[in-house]
């Protein structure tokens, strides 16, 4: 079992690194749920977020498993539509970058916050990638189409770090778990130098 978890975690970090961070947030493309679904794959910033977010979930006992990722998309919600809206919000890609460096550590650390300073967490963390993905949705994109694409697909980022954790429960797997976390921690902060 322990030879299959680090192949599965070989491969994930592998596809997260296909992605580049300059790719992050372009708005190139077509204008509906396709394009908006496959938006969030184009980025290693928001690719590495939200599959740290599932991996954070799925490490929890608690109500806070269901609460980070679904509350994480809600206010994702938010953010793009103040980004869409073009409300401003200070240091966004710091608070972006920030967010992956802290997801990763969070996820390496294993050990579960109180449920107030998680949903402080989660809140802080989507509102900047909401508003990033709102603010650069393209101009001859539906909002509403492209905007449900980047939910639905940072949910399914969600699921597959979920799932990952779950899979890799605790003891010798849990050093796998917290590998990856270290791994995207590192790569957040690669990201900030670059």
């Amino acid at each position: 079992m322990t030879r299959r978890a680090g192949l599965i975690g070989t491969l994930v970090l592998a596809g997260l690194l296909g992605a580049t961070a300059a790719e992050a947030h372009t708005g190139v493309g077509a204008a509906g749920l396709a394009a908006g679904f496959a938006h969030p794959f184009q980025g290693l910033d928001h690719l590495l977020a939200m599959v740290a977010v599932g991996l954070w979930a799925g490490q929890r006992e608690d109500a806070g498993r269901w609460l980070i990722p679904s509350g994480f998309v809600a206010v994702l919600a938010g953010g793009a539509a103040a980004g869409v809206a073009g409300v401003g919000v200070p240091w966004l890609e710091f608070g972006i970058l920030t967010s992956v460096v802290l997801l990763g550590l969070l996820v390496m650390a294993g050990r579960a916050l109180p449920l107030s300073a998680t949903a402080a967490l989660v809140a802080a963390f989507a509102l900047v990638h909401g508003h990033a993905h709102g603010a650069e949705i393209p101009a001859a994109a539906s909002a509403i189409h492209y905007g449900a694409g980047i939910l639905l697909a940072s949910a399914a980022l969600h699921g597959i770090g979920f799932a990952l954790a779950r899979l890799l429960g605790a003891g010798a797997h849990g050093a796998t778990r917290a590998l990856l976390g270290g791994a995207v921690a590192a790569a957040g902060l690669l990201l900030v130098v670059l």
